[in-house]
């Protein structure tokens, strides 16, 4: 999306993503937009439920890691709870992202 295009502070939603690339692309349709939206995000939960890393250049990367199983504390009553074994969603953005995030913060900070 645009730079000032959205308002700050909120989700962007797959509907979101369908409306910038059907006012980037011309002659895309809003539903031929929604399904490459929505084709797009199953591929990447495809290849991550079959334990594939997922790597988008210029983006970051999606992976699993594995957590073992642990002894937690309930906040609430500080009764000891086993916490079962599981895999964990990560992201790891790349530093062009990070670098595009700061730069943002910066401009953000100085126009406050």
């Amino acid at each position: 999306m645009r730079e000032g295009h959205r308002v700050r502070n909120k989700t962007l939603t797959r509907a979101d993503l369908a409306e910038a690339l059907t006012e980037r692309i011309e002659g895309l349709s809003r539903e031929e937009a929604v399904e490459l939206v929505e084709s797009f995000l199953n591929e990447i939960s495809s290849a991550l439920i079959q334990g594939d890393q997922v790597k988008l250049s210029s983006f970051g990367s999606f992976g699993l890691r594995d957590k073992k199983e642990r002894i937690g504390r309930n906040p609430k009553t500080g009764e000891e709870v086993l916490i079962s074994p599981r895999r964990v969603l990560v992201f790891r953005p790349s530093n062009i992202v990070k670098e595009r995030i700061n730069a943002g913060l910066t401009k953000q900070r100085a126009a406050e």
